[in-house]
C-alpha cells in the first residue's frame, strides 16, 4: 500500500474514496442549486483492500473513479471525510 499514509486498510474488495469536491458553478458561471449538483460523484481512491480470491481488484490508489450518488458508507479519519465502499459501487475509472 506504498503512498497510503493514512492508518486504514480496507479488507477484501473494499475501497477508500476521498470524495472530490461536487461542482457548485458550470463553466459558464452558472450556480448550481444543492440538489442538482452533478451526479455520478467523483473521487480519487486511496487504498484498496486485496480484492477476493477469485476476483482481483481493477482500481488502484491514486485512481479517479465514478460512483453512485449513495454508495459507500461515510467515514472520517483525522478530521477528513472519506467513503469506504466495495469495488462493485464503482462505475468507472476516469
Amino acid at each position: 500500500m506504498g503512498k497510503n499514509k493514512l492508518k486504514i486498510t480496507p479488507l477484501a474488495d473494499r475501497v477508500l474514496v476521498e470524495p472530490a469536491e461536487a461542482e457548485t458553478k458550470t463553466a459558464s458561471g452558472i450556480i448550481i442549486p444543492d440538489n442538482a449538483k452533478e451526479k455520478p460523484q467523483r473521487g480519487v481512491v486511496v487504498a484498496v483492500g486485496k480484492g477476493k480470491k477469485d476476483e482481483p481488484m481493477t482500481v488502484k490508489e491514486g485512481d479517479t473513479v465514478l460512483y453512485g450518488k449513495y454508495a459507500g458508507t461515510e467515514i472520517t479519519i483525522d478530521g477528513k471525510e472519506y467513503l469506504i465502499m466495495r469495488e462493485s459501487d464503482i462505475f468507472a475509472i476516469l
